[in-house]
């Protein structure tokens, strides 16, 4: 129950108006169900003292001439009030419900976009944090009913309250009756509420298995290999697997709750109607009215309902109250890698350049080394090119020159000071950077280019220079749409294009951030080997006085650079010229023979 007061917050901050309103709202509601049983034994103790009248007028209109139906006419009238009042609020408090549940899915939902944009590259490649992600973003909008529920429960509490003074004045006992019959039912649901999200918390891997099946199985990214590999059985196989153990597990729960809440319903019922003997009896000795008897009947029925109500609803409440766990938990993750408190700008121009001091990085959980002992120059305006076998670290080294990553040993320092000592969105504004698997977003041929520098948005004279130097203004061109088009199949319209062309404008993103820093990750691999050499020729003359580092496995490609790096089990193993590089006959030539060998 931790959880309500931060949840509540929550709600307060989506929006204090519909908050405040929801809750005057149901104050009011919350009298009127007393109100209205009382009004109605005054009539009962009102019509039965005229019936009682030993000279009754003949008609209607002697008995309202007579001054008898008075009091009663104002009562019915009070009543009928009552009921219409009752049911206006009722719709109201439904509209202020929806409205306030929209807004508090709307604030939980950015809150956890704003929050995971602060997070370290490193939790997104956790498996265990991308549990936590996928239980928080459920929670984000799958709680939502937790509000209402609340709020109901707040609202029952002190029609509770009402019920219960009433029924205190006529024998105390009868409440004390109500709640023992009452409590063995809220330990059951609370017992298996708590059990449920046990199961559900413990299965979080086997559910993003499950939800990842049934996404492979049936997408338009997995279609053509599901087809081609006859892949459907497999998965279809998977996935029954995974949902016949999700089912016999939740089964289990099931049964029992069903068996201990049948039984624990029996014993309220058996409360109930021994309380409800008692105020018979009670009437039928004179102690209490025939209106008392209507009154406290209904009121022990009301009040046994809300009570019953109240203790499952506390238990489902707490269930869910578990489950915001995954969602503040979420919350509680920070970043590692932050700004210092005295950090300094990002130079501009860079001066000097990077320089990796005997670097050593390992992933988190990994047992080997992806760099270490490495040690280079990045000089201010060199085009440097990284070549290497896969897993040499090149990817790496990126990574931490833009800091996603932090060094585990030595530093990366820029223009003589510590990567560290710099603003870090400073730091990354000044870098364009293309990885090879880069997104393929689902918006406008405009829009995905401008995703290079997003606040340059409206500035199409900028995204068509960056389309222009990266050669993705004829693929624009050719749209039906041209810039507006969308692209991907994902939406109603939308034009998906081949592997060149997307990656032509993903290049278009480095363009379009004017960055000091240009680097292009394997940006290349789904170009023929002359658009590539077109796009990297382009690449040269358009960084010239920047600073850049490409990597291709194409030789053709990095010859052009201004120096190349030979990376090998995560360290420097040469550097130099094209030319000095194939003088030197090591891996470098090696490689590039082996590349030459297959062209001709």
């Amino acid at each position: 129950m931790r959880n309500i007061a931060p949840f509540l917050k929550l709600v307060w901050n989506a929006s204090p108006g519909l908050t405040l309103a929801s809750l005057v709202l149901r104050v009011i509601r919350a009298v009127l169900p007393i109100a209205a049983l009382w009004i109605g034994k005054l009539i009962i103790d009102d019509v039965v003292r005229l019936s009682g009248l030993t000279n009754r007028p003949e008609t209607l209109a002697d008995w309202w001439h007579a001054g008898h139906l008075t009091l009663l006419s104002v009562y019915v009238v009070l009543e009928f009030a009552l009921a219409i009042l009752s049911d206006i609020l009722g719709r109201v408090v439904g509209l202020v419900d929806s409205l306030l549940s929209d807004k508090l899915t709307m604030a939980s939902s950015i809150r956890l976009m704003e929050h995971a944009a602060t997070l370290d590259l490193e939790d997104f490649e956790d498996a265990e944090f991308q549990d936590k992600l996928e239980r928080a973003r459920r929670q984000s909008s799958g709680r939502m009913a937790l509000m209402g529920q609340l709020f109901s429960q707040m609202q029952n509490l002190l029609t509770v309250a009402t019920f219960a003074t009433g029924l205190l004045v006529y024998n105390p006992w009868l409440i004390l009756l109500l709640l023992l019959a009452l409590v063995p039912a809220f330990i059951g649901e609370a017992h298996f509420n708590a059990q449920t999200y046990s199961l559900d918390y413990r299965r979080t891997p086997e559910r993003r298995e499950l939800d990842y099946v049934r996404q492979t199985a049936a997408s338009v990214e997995s279609a053509k290999e599901v087809k081609i590999f006859g892949l459907n059985q497999f998965l279809t196989d998977r996935y029954r697997t995974l949902s016949e153990s999700f089912y016999i597990a939740s089964r289990q729960i099931a049964l029992q709750r069903a068996f201990w809440g049948g039984l624990f319903t029996a014993i309220g019922t058996l409360g109930y109607y021994a309380a409800y003997g008692w105020i018979i009896y009670s009437t039928l000795a004179g102690t209490l009215t025939l209106g008392d008897l209507t009154f406290l009947s209904g009121s022990f029925l009301r009040l046994r309902g809300l009570l019953e109500g109240l203790l499952t609803s506390f238990s489902s409440t707490a269930a869910q109250a578990l489950y915001l766990d995954d969602l503040f938990s979420f919350f509680e993750v920070h970043p590692e890698i932050l700004s210092p408190a005295d950090a300094r700008p990002m130079p501009a121009p860079i001066q000097t350049g990077f320089v990796f001091d005997n670097v050593g990085f390992r992933y988190p959980g990994a047992e080997h080394w992806a760099v270490r002992g490495l040690s280079f120059t990045l000089r201010a305006g060199e085009t440097l090119a990284l070549v290497g076998e896969n897993g040499a670290g090149k990817t790496t080294l990126v990574k931490l020159l833009a800091r996603l990553y932090d060094p585990d040993e030595g530093r990366i320092t820029l223009d003589g000071h510590d990567l560290r000592d710099y603003d870090l969105d400073g730091l990354r504004g000044a870098m364009g950077v293309i990885f090879q698997d880069f997104m393929r977003y689902n918006l406008s041929a405009a829009d995905n280019i401008a995703v290079g520098r997003i606040e340059e948005r409206a500035n199409r004279a900028r995204i068509v220079a960056a389309a222009q130097r990266s050669m993705a203004d004829p693929v624009i061109a050719g749209l039906p749409d041209k810039y507006d088009q969308m692209i991907g199949k994902r939406f109603r319209n939308g034009v998906e294009l081949s592997g060149g062309e997307w990656q032509k404008i993903a290049i278009a993103r480095a363009y379009m951030r004017g960055a000091e820093v240009l680097i292009l990750d394997e940006p290349t691999a789904a170009l023929d080997a002359r658009s590539e050499f077109e796009v990297f020729q382009r690449f040269k003359e358009l960084s010239a006085g920047k600073t850049a580092v490409l990597i291709s496995h194409r030789f053709s490609s990095v010859r052009m650079a201004d120096r190349i790096l030979v990376l090998s089990g995560g360290r420097v193993e040469s550097s130099g010229t094209h030319e000095e590089l194939l003088a030197q006959s090591g891996r470098y030539a090696e490689l590039f023979e082996l590349q030459a060998a297959g062209y001709r």
